[in-house]
């Protein structure tokens, strides 16, 4: 099987602008929720990845019509609410499907989805889900690889959706757009805080539901009987953003990161300015990103939202293989994490693992090798160390990637890279 992959020449220092898409991973539920409304709905700055094709395909077998335009707009209406059935076929390519489940219920009273795929980034359970679902009223069975939820009403009430590594987006998100046409109110405790969750909550607002208290640990949902479509722009990706923050910094640029919201990487920035990273506010909205000629080691700890986000920390790997000192990782979302981990050390990083921690002592550069992707940030971390790294770099797997950052090749190439998308990949 042909399958493609990137050529990176390491060496050139980054310089321009690039513009980030709409976030992924708020796409993603909104899009699952046009299941609830009734009538057009116009989402504008979808990102054109492969999970939100993956989404749309799903969508489009459970009776909603998806259309992309060449602005990055969606239109999406529910015509046919007969299928409540999300097969295998598309689950199994990406975790977030299972963000269809608390609509189908909602909505049409009945829902059958296949147990989730994804990354290989560690054990992600959905018993939350479950477990949401269940405290709204819905009777669920576990049947040949599918969660089969059945309510004829569902009920508002309080729940817990603390986890063991905190609260959880996704999970948040399905009780949320259940308990919107859910009669009575619900009251969700630890709550997921995360951007992406109050762009949801937004959304779902402005067509008609009752939500407050998104963006905080205590989400209240007054229920009501029918939701309506609306026209709506998603808040910008920032773990693109940050991505790209890095690979200024790895290659000793200087880059203005349009549709950026620091705001929402307050902590992700801390950690860089203490690395050396320059981040300012752009006159324009944005960010400008240059860094230090000596990038300091530095202590990083992945947490939930405001804390420093998993979706990060392999990209900040990368950059601290090359500062002066040992630093520090530990991961508490997806301990894992860390199949980035050999394919560093390929290019002549030190990294050791101990358990949910892996200690980066830094050396003076890294050699460009051929590299196997694992999952999406992993490819994204790849990618980064070989725009810094001496010689030639080969990612195979770079399909991974496709799923979370559009064209990622080409807004490189715009601010100097030399990488290329190449065709012939033997590598599965």
């Amino acid at each position: 099987m042909s399958l493609p992959y990137f050529e990176i020449n390491g060496g050139p220092r980054l310089r321009g602008k690039v513009r980030v898409g709409g976030a992924k991973n708020a796409a993603l539920p909104i899009m699952a929720a046009t299941i609830l409304c009734e009538g057009e709905v116009l989402l504008h700055d979808v990102p054109d990845v492969a999970d939100v094709a993956s989404l749309g395909e799903l969508l489009m077998k459970l009776g909603v019509n998806v259309d992309r335009r060449g602005d990055g707009t969606l239109r999406l209406v529910a015509r046919d609410e007969m299928n409540c059935r999300a097969e295998y076929d598309i689950v199994r390519k990406m975790r977030a499907s299972i963000c269809v489940l608390g609509p189908l219920v909602a909505k049409r009273h009945m829902a059958q989805v296949s147990m989730p795929g994804g990354c290989a980034i560690g054990d992600r359970p959905v018993d939350i889900h479950i477990r949401a679902l269940k405290n709204l009223g819905a009777e669920i069975e576990l049947i040949g690889g599918d969660i089969i939820a059945k309510a004829k009403r569902l009920r508002g009430r309080e729940m817990f959706l603390g986890g063991p590594f905190g609260s959880t987006v996704l999970g948040t998100g399905n009780a949320m757009m259940a308990a919107s046409l859910a009669e009575g109110t619900t009251v969700i405790e630890m709550a997921a805080c995360e951007p992406e969750v109050v762009d949801l909550a937004n959304f779902l607002n402005r067509c008609g539901a009752s939500i407050t208290g998104q963006g905080t640990p205590r989400v209240v949902v007054e229920g009501v009987k029918e939701l309506h479509g609306c026209e709506y722009t998603i808040i910008p990706d920032r773990i693109e953003a940050g991505t790209f923050m890095v690979a200024s910094a790895i290659t000793n640029g200087e880059v203005t990161i349009e549709n950026c919201r620091l705001d929402h990487l307050m902590a992700f920035v801390d950690r860089l300015a203490a690395i050396g990273v320059n981040v300012e506010k752009a006159p324009e909205g944005g960010a400008v990103v240059s860094s230090a000629r000596r990038l300091e080691p530095v202590d990083v700890t992945t947490q939930p939202f405001p804390g420093f986000p998993t979706d990060l920390q392999a990209q900040m790997m990368a950059l601290l293989c090359l500062a002066e000192g040992n630093s520090i990782i530990t991961e508490k979302i997806f301990p894992d994490r860390y199949l980035h981990v050999a394919e560093l050390n390929r290019m002549g990083a030190r990294l050791r693992k101990e358990g949910p921690t892996v200690i980066v002592e830094g050396v003076k550069r890294l050699v460009g090798a051929p590299v196997m992707a694992s999952d999406l940030r992993a490819s994204a971390a790849l990618v980064l160390a070989g725009l810094a790294a001496r010689g030639t770099t080969r990612i195979h797997r770079v399909y991974h990637l496709d799923r979370g950052y559009a064209r990622f090749d080409e807004k490189l190439r715009a601010l100097g890279a030399d990488i290329q998308r190449k065709e012939g990949d033997e590598v599965l």
